[in-house]
């Protein structure tokens, strides 16, 4: 549990309290130096430390996702990545970082399914608190978030999100049981409402993180989510972010003088905020052992070997690879998040990773990548200065001077309350951002355009388009990332210049953004040399997936299945050449109809910067595809128990599947799924022998699983627990994970790996006594690789 001691011996004064319960900036708390109390310096998270200003240029360490992480099911390996994001959080000079992201995916379309963790509570809240154990342990605040029911995007500022109080406590609110339980030192209030309250409002939630699970400290807002100051600090609320000030901060003392709010809640979140800045590390810390190595191992150990027939995987290094596909040469290391990463330019893509690996690799994109907004930044594109990228000028108003003037390499400019040349988001001014394009090949490009102001577009110095500022109201910062825009196509001459230039002139906003892109003309035999290629081939290995703006915060998918041209260039390659290895770049549960119809399916995730190197190690055997699936794949879309992601009229979003999230539905219902809970294959071959089961004292079940690894190279194997439920409250019997344990089984040897049941996996909510039971009889325990491959069934009595 985090401690509340006080800073100083001295008492709070309400004055002196009250500036505390706001941040002072767009990242920063509030200082008291005579206090001794320094600012919190917080980022957004949490595959890495982003970028407080959203630039490029910040360049950081980037994470495996957190389903990539929860893939690997390894409690140390959680840790250690959460080290690694702690040493780049000291480099930085920050002191907290936004995460980890403890909602869960209830639904395989939810937009930010990347940052979530598994659809099941127990392994999202057992990985994400050893990410938090890792992260603190060097000093560095995690912010769990987003309390709660933040499970989906669409309408996510108004939403309300409907589950009845089992549902609450059992499955959404078990992960920040866990965090707690490890101390994590803040927690993060979602922005949409939750049974009909805001969240940053919902006492009721906000009294059993206190209460119930003994949790003391700092309860922030997301940005911009606090609507009535006084109610959310009744509720229960620390700290509004950002700042400056809008609704608490100054203002609660307003509140007490009025009798709205007591002066000693004021004074105890303000010593919440004040503790939390003691608790950080602020001396500077260099980075323990190798990052890279960290982020290699952590991709490898997500990977998720799907199918493998004939043992086509691994691959011989001394023999010729074809590698097809758009996301070899352009991967997908991330999701389209504020939080989003940037990347150091000399980060191994797969093909590059693959070309040193293999003596001899031949490849073919087949189709090209599906953006929403191709990215502008990947064309040949020079700025005044002659350097790669824009020229990008700030002036205060049309018709005015710049007053600044710098090169930028992205396709998205955004902005947050300071801009550069003395602009400000809150005041009117003027952005003009302008490139040369070398076109490589002629033809028609489509060009886009938009922004939050009034875009206007102009190519050789003429204007070509006009795109009036949209009206935006409440999710202004969605709408940033949404990126709509509009388009002119364009017919383009190889090698002849073309000036573009973007000019936007915007009023007051809490932020602001430009955003510019370039389709390239469609090359006509593409897939025809793919399937080539293919053909000839003695090893394929096809990377398909995903964009880094497929998943996005604010909006939800449509469907789980890959884009339309990737479909048929899988089944197209696997026809002529039926031993393809297709990788999948993808970070949620994904179709794969055409699954029979490949050798092998590796499922990848967004796996961070260290996908290219983990990727051709993996394919060659010098690493163990370590990852078991943390989702469920159906075999439909319709049986997902929960799928369509639109609020009602009301904006209800009701979660009518209650307790029975994701696997356990499906098997309630007795629906076969198309890949379980669990499961993945590795190289290595295991047998399990022995199970011994033995009740505890204090209400724990210790498990003991002889495991034998009957092959000739080492490996890991995830031993799973899952403890079936009887009926209870009108909710059908189903199972549940109960504990794993993913030891490293050297070639031909037998360990005994230990489990514990923990007892409250036997507890349950009753709505009628209001409060938890303990429902007696016999419980079914099973032991296996997954759901689909249990090896042993046993009975515990209670």
């Amino acid at each position: 549990m985090t401690a509340e001691p006080p800073v100083t011996p001295a008492p709070w004064t309400l004055e002196e309290a009250a500036p505390f319960t706001a941040g002072a900036d767009l990242w920063s708390t509030a200082a008291r130096p005579e206090r001794g109390i320094s600012p919190v310096r917080m980022v957004d998270g949490p595959m890495g430390v982003a970028s407080p200003h959203i630039d490029e240029r910040d360049v950081s360490l980037v994470m495996p996702c957190g389903t990539a992480l929860a893939a690997s099911w390894d409690v140390d390996l959680a840790r250690r990545v959460g080290e690694v994001v702690a040493g780049e959080c000291h480099r930085r000079g920050v002191q907290a970082i936004l995460g980890p992201n403890l909602n869960l995916p209830r639904s395989p379309l939810a937009g930010r399914a990347f940052e979530t963790y598994s659809e099941d509570p127990f392994l999202t809240g057992t990985i994400g608190a050893a990410w938090i154990s890792g992260m603190q342990a060097r000093g560095v605040s995690a912010v769990a978030k987003h309390v709660v029911g933040n499970d989906s995007e669409t309408q996510r500022h108004s939403m309300n999100s409907v589950m009845d109080e089992r549902t609450l406590r059992e499955v959404y609110l078990k992960p920040f049981e866990l965090a707690a339980e490890a101390g994590v030192w803040a927690m993060m209030m979602a922005y949409n409402r939750c049974n009909g309250v805001t969240c940053s409002e919902q006492a009721h939630v906000m009294s059993i993180l206190r209460r119930d699970f003994g949790w003391n400290g700092v309860l922030m807002s997301d940005w911009f989510g606090v609507q009535d100051g006084a109610r959310s600090l009744n509720a229960g609320l620390d700290l509004e972010m950002p700042g400056p000030p809008r609704q608490m901060g100054p203002q609660a003392a307003d509140f007490v003088a009025q009798g709205q709010v007591p002066e000693e809640r004021v004074v105890e979140a303000a010593r919440r905020v004040a503790a939390w800045a003691g608790q950080v590390d602020r001396s500077p810390q260099g980075t323990e052992g190798d990052p890279q190595a960290v982020l290699t191992e952590a991709a490898a150990a997500g990977f998720v070997l799907l199918k493998n027939e004939g043992a086509v995987l691994p691959l011989s290094a001394d023999r010729p690879l074809a590698v097809i596909g758009p996301n070899a040469s352009v991967p997908c290391y991330q999701g389209a998040t504020f939080a989003r990463i940037a990347l150091a330019e000399d980060v191994l893509t797969p093909l590059e990773a693959l070309r040193r690996q293999f003596g001899e690799v031949t490849h073919e994109v087949g189709v090209l990548p599906e953006y929403r907004l191709p990215p502008l930044s990947a064309l040949p594109i020079t700025a005044d200065s002659g350097d790669r990228g824009l020229t990008v000028e700030y002036a205060p108003g049309p018709g005015s001077a710049p007053s600044f003037q710098e090169v930028r390499r992205t396709s998205t400019l955004v902005w947050f309350g300071d801009m550069p040349g003395g602009l400000s988001t809150g005041r009117p001014g003027t952005v003009r951002a302008r490139t040369r394009l070398r076109p490589e090949r002629s033809g028609v490009y489509r060009l886009f355009y938009g922004g939050t102001g009034d875009v206007t577009f102009l190519v050789n110095g003429v204007e070509r388009g006009r795109r009036p500022s949209p009206v935006v109201s409440g999710d202004v910062m969605g709408h940033l990332l949404r990126g709509e825009s509009d388009h002119l196509d364009l017919e383009l001459t190889a090698g002849e210049d073309v000036h573009l230039e973007y000019v936007m002139t915007f009023a007051p906003a809490r932020a602001q953004g430009l955003w510019y892109g370039a389709q390239p003309p469609e090359v006509p035999d593409l897939l025809a040399r793919a399937e080539a290629l293919a053909a000839r081939a003695e090893q394929v290995v096809l990377v398909v997936g995903e964009t880094a703006d497929s998943g996005v915060e604010s909006r939800d998918r449509t469907t789980t299945r890959l884009p339309g041209a990737q479909l048929d260039l899988i089944r197209r390659v696997c026809a002529v050449n039926p031993r393809t290895v297709v990788v999948v770049n993808a970070a949620h549960a994904v179709d794969t109809e055409w699954a029979t119809e490949a050798a092998a399916v590796l499922q990848v995730w967004f796996p961070g910067q260290g996908f290219g190197a983990a990727l051709a190690e993996v394919l060659t055997g010098l690493r163990e595809p370590g990852g078991r699936l943390p989702v469920t794949f159906a075999r439909r879309e319709e049986d997902y128990p929960a799928f369509d992601l639109t609020p009602d009229t009301s904006g209800d979003l009701r979660y009518e599947e209650g307790v029975l999230i994701g696997y356990r539905a499906f098997a309630a219902r007795g629906v076969a799924p198309a890949f379980a809970l669990g499961h993945g294959l590795g190289y290595a071959e295991f047998e399990y022998g022995g199970v011994g089961v033995e009740p505890q004292p204090d209400g724990n079940i210790r498990v003991a699983v002889q495991v034998t690894n009957t092959s000739g190279r080492a490996g890991k194997e995830v031993v799973q627990v899952y403890l079936e439920q009887p009926e209870f409250g009108g909710v059908p019997a189903h199972p549940e994970l109960a504990a794993f344990a993913a030891p490293v089984v050297p070639a031909g040897e037998t360990r005994t790996v230990h489990l514990t049941v923990p007892a409250r996996a036997f507890r349950r909510w009753s709505e009628a006594e209001g409060g938890w039971v303990m429902p007696p009889g016999t419980w079914t325990l099973n032991v296996g690789r997954s759901l689909q491959d249990l090896r042993w069934t046993g009975q515990v009595t209670l």
